[in-house]
């Protein structure tokens, strides 16, 4: 019993010691772990603080003058030479910090900086409510950058997200904090940031946008100018004033969460439109700084694009693919001189067909509102729409050659009663895709949106820089909806017809390089496959024949003699409404688009008036085809002098001769009428086979038992013949047989007496003593037959000679008398004067300046009745009868 008991007593202890042991154990690991993390952080710290230490120590030396004035950036062509500059020479309104109002202080503030005034330069609290308030308040709300930052890296430093930079960052800020009192450096800020292109300071900005002092403003108007330095470009209240309302709200609503402005103040102001207070467009005034502004304008947008907004700041170069030469050209052709009117204006993009590097850029007439017309989305694009939308898909995903037939007939959209209307009211009936296309109709063009799946045709689209549920629609297969391309988007998606079906994205910007020299980013867009190579260039062969001089081709002003162009016109339409506010007469349109390219170069050219209510004439050929016109004058320049390769037929694109109006489509045949034959494009293994025999050889067989029966009674011939229906490959056809009739006197020439579909002829006018020869020819769709041919030879008939009677003599002694009383009245008239003066003798007539035509020596003889046919031939008709008349007889 006791052996037990100890037993489990000795249990209980090794097992409490077992527990002690693990205890340690645990708590010896956790110690470790402590301790590692310890020394690890220790050694983080220490090299940290080392490497911060030796970044900082590489930092720049704090400038005045760089602290208080932009940084110049250039921007530079393809040849890498300079063409403009930012930030050295524009004109500021330098507002000193007492002259700042509270309002704009407490806006900038509130969205900037909001702990400005409580931290050293950096705001660890600010940090973490940064990432807060990009939460709850949508992204772009706060930025982590204390204004003191924000001097030193617009002044110092370069845009990028290194530790160096960082590192250098809050050195110099805490430095700039020990030098300069926190207004000095709010005045640094105030006056230094970038606002939008040219404009550097809220003081320039104000005047700029709303043509008043920065003490002058409105709270709503400084809370706008507050939000823009995040995005100058993109908050620019000019260029889109929608997201320029958005930011604005969202600083009100900051400057009321953080105590600024009450709730009631934010909503009132919020409620306020946007465009109250800014400057009305006609006092506006764009920077003339540089040449090529319009250029450099894309250029600003692609850096806003690519989040490099504000780099400008920074000292950067930007090589971008401007082409002086190219730039020039567009330039004169813009020049006001050359406008059919007084106030038209006219937006234009050249581009590389290969690459969509935007060489040159046409914002507007002179450049002079402001309004770079390249760039705006707010126009429909008309029938320039249609290889996008329509025909391209129809050919890539349905296999469809250019000669698919489609009926140009009346049609409403679906589920409405609203018809569908051609530019000339009329409808053509059944035409090739290619001759809907280069005649622009359409009601075929909606016809072939329809054909092709949704989703397909959509994606087809896409690729080619189309986006938006609007392509849904069945106007936008005519340019009826989408709005949202301008000219370098269109002229990009047309250079990839060009291009073998492959597409760039349009770009200005080569590379960026910063002040350091050697810190660079490139941008060069990558090119895409969005169709099939035969797709490409069975789309570019239709539009070949748009420029071409074909009749109905809509482009013929666009054509460029020695260059292969091929292109699209676009017209856009007003509704009943708008014709009715306006006042517009017929023929009134207000976008008049062209787009066209070459191996080369890809142009698009938007023509219209700054407003909707003022219209292009399109009655005014002038007007109608500018858009043509600018784009064949630059066109001509930028080719000049280079080699411009023709488009290249793929292997997978076949040519066959087919039978128009087939259907499926059929070879022609050798007896296809000409103006039923095309050559047109199929995709290999898609082309027809089959042999269309719907004109075939038509055999006519010549007239058989011809014979000619005279009547001496009332000298006329009866001709009749038989005759075989014509037949197409052994069957008889139906076509009308039409008998020629001739005839030759004594072997001399034929002389054509008249046709007659009936199997006889009674001809009258037979003169004994010749030989008539009778020919029938067979005639039928066109086909003559062989002749058939009989002779008739009539026998003279004598006359016997008249016998001389004898007179007596008492009869020869009266007519002596007579004749002496002749000859006596004779003498009377020769003594006789004559009572008026003779007329004198006419002129010698002017002989005529060619042979006259002998007469005909055997005339044409009259038809008389004719006779009915014999009986039992079904097949002959009543005989015709001729006459030979008037004849001379030998």
């Amino acid at each position: 019993m006791s052996e037990n008991i100890n037993s489990r007593g000795q249990r209980r202890k090794e097992l409490e010691k077992q527990k002690k042991t693990k205890k340690i154990s645990k708590t010896g690991w956790i110690r470790r772990i402590v301790v590692a993390i310890f020394i690890i952080g220790l050694a983080g710290l220490l090299f940290g603080g080392g490497l911060f230490a030796f970044y900082a120590s590489s930092a720049p030396k704090l400038d005045e003058e760089s602290l208080k004035d932009p940084i110049t950036s250039v921007i530079l062509d393809k040849n890498d030479d300079v063409f403009a500059t930012i930030g050295s020479s524009e004109k500021r309104d330098y507002v000193n910090y007492k002259d700042i109002p509270k309002g704009m202080e407490d806006a900038i503030l509130a969205t900037e900086d909001v702990r400005f005034y409580k931290h050293n330069g950096i705001d660890f609290y600010r940090l973490g409510g940064a990432v807060l308030a990009n939460i709850t308040s949508g992204f772009g709300s706060q930025g982590a950058s204390t204004i003191t930052q924000q001097v030193i890296k617009n002044s110092f430093l370069q845009n990028e997200k290194t530790l160096k930079r960082k590192a250098q960052e809050a050195y110099l800020s805490y430095q700039l904090e020990k030098k300069y009192e926190k207004e000095e450096i709010f005045e640094m800020y105030f006056n230094k940031v970038l606002m939008s292109g040219n404009i550097y300071g809220f003081g320039t900005a104000s005047n700029s946008f709303f043509g008043r002092d920065i003490k002058d403003l409105k709270l709503h108007e400084m809370a706008l100018l507050a939000g823009m330095p995040q995005s100058p470009n993109n908050y620019h209240p000019f260029d889109d004033p929608e997201a320029a309302e958005k930011r604005r709200n969202i600083v009100l609503r900051l400057m009321e969460q953080h105590g600024k402005i009450t709730k009631a103040e934010m909503e009132e102001q919020q409620a306020i439109p946007i465009a109250e207070g800014l400057l009305p467009e006609e006092k506006r005034q764009i920077s003339k700084e540089n040449k090529y502004d319009a250029y450099i304008d894309i250029v600003k947008k692609e850096l806003a694009a690519k989040g490099e907004d504000d780099s400008l700041n920074y000292g950067i170069k930007i090589y971008t693919t401007l082409d002086p030469q190219a730039q020039v050209s567009v330039e004169e052709a813009l020049a006001s001189a050359n406008f059919p009117t007084e106030s038209m204006q006219a937006g234009m993009t050249v581009l590389d067909t290969k690459t969509g590097a935007i060489v040159a850029v046409g914002g507007g007439r002179n450049y002079e509102n402001g309004t770079n017309y390249a760039r705006q989305t707010d126009r429909s694009i008309g029938s320039t729409v249609k290889p996008i939308l329509d025909y391209g898909p129809a050919i890539e995903y349905l296999d469809w050659s250019t000669g698919h037939t489609i009926v140009d007939e009346k049609m409403t959209y679906t589920g409405t009663d609203q018809q569908i209307r051609n530019f000339d009211g009329e409808y053509l009936g059944s035409m090739t895709i290619r001759e809907a296309l280069f005649r622009s109709r359409n009601i075929p063009a909606v016809k072939v949106f329809k054909e092709v799946d949704a989703g397909k045709r959509n994606e087809f689209a896409n690729k080619l820089g189309f986006t938006g549920d609007s392509l849904d629609f069945e106007a936008a297969a005519i340019g009826g909806t989408y709005n949202k391309i301008n000219t370098m988007k269109l002229a990009a998606s047309y250079a990839a017809f060009g291009n073998a079906g492959i597409y760039s994205e349009p770009y200005t910007i080569r590379e960026i390089v910063f002040r350091d020299g050697e810190t660079k980013k490139t941008y060069k867009p990558k090119s895409t496959p969005a169709m099939k190579d035969s797709t490409a260039f069975m789309v570019t062969d239709m539009l070949r024949d748009v420029v071409s001089e074909r009749s109905g081709s809509t482009g013929k002003a666009a054509n460029i003699s020695g260059l292969d162009v091929a292109g699209k016109t676009g017209t856009t339409n007003y509704d009943a409404d708008e014709f009715n506010k306006y006042n517009l007469k017929d023929g009134s349109a207000p976008d008049v688009w062209f787009a066209g390219y070459t191996s080369n170069y890809s142009i698009a050219v938007w023509t219209g008036y700054h407003t909707r209510k003022d219209a292009i004439d399109t009655t005014n050929q002038n007007e109608r085809t500018f858009a043509q016109r600018l784009f064949k004058n630059v066109m001509t320049s930028v080719s000049d002098g280079k080699n411009t390769a023709s488009f290249k037929r793929p292997n997978s694109v076949i040519e066959a001769t087919v039978e128009v109006g087939t259907s499926p489509l059929r070879l022609a045949s050798e007896f296809t009428p000409a103006s039923l034959k095309r050559t047109e494009l199929f995709v290999r293994g898609s082309e027809p086979t089959q042999v269309s025999y719907e004109y075939e050889k038509v055999e006519v067989d010549a007239p058989t038992k011809l014979k000619a029966d005279y009547s001496e009674g009332d000298q006329t011939a009866t001709l009749s013949w038989d005759h075989k229906a014509p037949s197409k490959r052994g069957k008889k056809s139906n076509l009308d047989v039409a008998f020629e009739v001739s005839y030759a006197i004594d072997g001399g020439t034929p002389t054509v007496l008249q046709s007659t579909s009936q199997k006889g002829l009674i001809v009258t006018g037979i003169a004994p003593g010749s030989t008539y020869t009778f020919t029938v020819v067979a005639i039928a769709d066109n086909i003559r037959s062989s002749p058939a041919s009989t002779t008739l030879e009539i026998d003279a008939v004598e006359v016997p000679e008249p016998v001389e009677e004898e007179i007596p003599e008492e009869d020869k002694d009266v007519e002596k008398d007579k004749e002496k009383d002749k000859d006596k009245d004779k003498d009377k008239d020769k003594e006789a004067p004559p009572e008026e003066e003779p007329a004198p003798p006419a002129e010698e007539p002017t002989p005529p300046e060619e042979e006259p035509t002998p007469p005909v020596e055997e005339p044409t003889p009259p038809i008389e009745e004719p006779t009915p046919p014999e009986d039992g031939d079904d097949d002959s008709a009543d005989e015709a009868t001729a006459a030979l008349s008037n004849r001379q007889n030998n």
